[in-house]
Parts: C-alpha cells; structure tokens; sequence
C-alpha cells in the first residue's frame, strides 16, 4: 500500500492525535479496501471477457486520470521535481507486477484463496527489510514469519502435482507488494504524497500501455466497456482514499485494517461468483492474519520503545 510522507500530510502530527481525526482515517481506509475489492472482484468478471493486458491498462488510465484532477501537475509544477527517478520507476514497476499478477490469478482463482495468499506481504517484508533497510527481525518475528508462511502452505496446499500456476501469480504479487512497500518507505523521506501519486500512475500508464497493441480486443458488449470503465474509477478511488486516509491516521494504527479486505472478497465471492472458501482456505487465511498482526503489533511496539528512548536520551 502505498505510505505517504509525513512531510506532504495534509493534517499535523496534533491533528492526527485527536481520535476523530484518527477515526476518519480508519473510516477513509475501510472504504479504500471496499474499493479495492470492487475492483478485484470486477476485474475476474472482466477475465471472462478480455486479456488481463487490457484490464491492467484501463485501471492505470483510470488511476491517472484521476489521479491528475486531484494532483495537477500543470497547476503543482513541484509534483514533477525528484531527486530519485530511477527509484519512482522501481516502486512503479513493482506496483504494475502486483496488479498484472493479481489480475492473472484472478482467472484461475477464488477472491478469497487471491487475497489470503497477497496477504502474506508483511512476511516477506519483515525477511526483505533487513539486507535493504537495514532492519533486522528478531527471533519472535522470525517465528512469526514461519508461522504465517505455513499458513499459505495450507491455502496452497501444494502436492506431488504441484501447485496451480495461478497460485505462484499471487505470492508474486505479494513478494511486489513487499518491495513496493519498502521502496515507498525509502522515498517517503524525501517525496511528498503528490508525487508519489503522479510517478506510480503516471508509469504504470506507461508500462501497461506498451504492449496494448498485442493483447488489445476491442469490447463489443456495453456491459464490458461500462465495466472497464469503472475498473479505473475503483482503483483511482481506492488510492486517493488510502492517501487521504494516511493524512488523518498514522500507518501503524491503519495497518490492522488491511485485513478487513478478506471479509469484502470473501462476500464478493460468494454474492458474485458463488464461491464459498473452502476451510482450508479458512484455516490458512486465518493463520496468515494472526501472524500479520502479530507482527504488525510487535513492528508498533519496537518502534515505540526506539522513541521512548531516544527521548531519554536527549
């Protein structure tokens, strides 16, 4: 998910402490999972119909659009100004391979069994942010992290078969996720919200747009086109509430939130596409939050107590 800078927050650090403030940002990041879950659960509708090439670049487009009625870069010329592209362009790639993944997972895959398995990220960002940002685990979130990968064992459940190709797309798009979220967290420190919104719509249009020409049907069904329409809509949606979100409540008290996107394509699932999980994919799903929160949990404490220190020691 993408983590604004402090510096481009549109509310101060008081105004974050006061718990209604904290609270619209809660209720901002709930209605950006909603959002996100639309948009998974239209986009498998749309697999039936047209390439997963067409489905990424329609939501990207969307995403611009929007993104540049919100954060005009003709009107903000300071939105363009970075001293890191070559870093914009990595977190983008990263965000277009969670969402072309995804996107091919969801063919083959049920809402619910996509989304437990995307939502292994936090394992592979407490492994990654060590050799990148030099933060170590400890023995506790090392079992943590065994624990939550078992987890996505018993979702996966491979076998002497193997394991269904769209099931290694999603734990691609959860190992992009990671990376994105730790090359956000690089950025942060030196880029304001607005431009990490510009940059990671901007490329992603980019990139999704190159290889249109080899995948591109055009729709015919009005149903179809108003669909792809709205895909880009949702995920425009969905990231400018999660920015906004972020303005009004600090990442650590929103991070447990994330998991509510479970019960939205859980039920999504179901009213949809009639799929009901399996208990496999309860159990496992059940495992991988547990140890999420666990960490998220430990990640807030460990943070808290760096600051209680260095306040005694200044």
């Amino acid at each position: 998910m993408n983590q604004p800078s402090t510096a481009a927050a549109g509310h101060s650090l008081s105004d974050a402490a006061d718990p209604k403030v904290r609270l619209a940002g809660i209720g901002l990041m709930c209605a950006a999972l909603f959002f996100f879950a639309v948009l998974d659960a239209t986009a498998k509708w749309l697999t039936d119909s047209i390439s997963a090439a067409e489905i990424v670049w329609v939501r990207y487009t969307g995403q611009f659009v929007l993104t540049c009625f919100v954060v005009n870069p003709w009107t903000m010329p300071g939105v363009w100004r970075t001293s890191r592209p070559w870093l914009h362009i990595v977190r983008s790639l990263f965000l277009f391979g969670i969402t072309f993944a995804n996107f091919v997972a969801l063919r083959y895959l049920q809402l619910d069994q996509t989304i437990s398995i995307t939502f292994s990220m936090p394992f592979f960002v407490a492994l990654l942010a060590g050799p990148i940002l030099g933060e170590w685990i400890g023995l506790r979130r090392w079992i943590a992290t065994m624990v939550g990968f078992a987890g996505i064992l018993v979702i996966v459940q491979p076998s002497a078969a193997g394991v269904h190709p769209a099931m290694l797309a999603s734990l691609a798009a959860a190992l992009c996720y990671a990376l994105y979220n730790i090359t956000t967290r690089l950025l942060a420190a030196t880029e304001s919200t607005a431009t990490l919104m510009f940059y990671s719509s901007a490329i992603g249009t980019l990139l999704s747009t190159l290889p249109l020409p080899w995948f591109w049907t055009a729709p015919t069904e009005a149903s179809v086109i108003i669909n792809m329409a709205l895909t880009g809509l949702y995920g425009g949606a969905g990231h400018l509430l999660l920015v906004l979100a972020h303005r009004r409540a600090p990442a650590a008290v929103l991070a447990p939130f994330l998991y509510m996107q479970i019960i939205w394509m859980v039920l999504f699932g179901w009213l949809l596409f009639a799929q009901v999980p399996s208990h496999w994919t309860l159990i496992g799903a059940a495992i991988v939050v547990a140890s999420g929160l666990y960490l998220i949990n430990r990640e807030r404490t460990l943070h808290a107590d760096k600051a209680i220190e260095a306040t005694v020691t200044e």
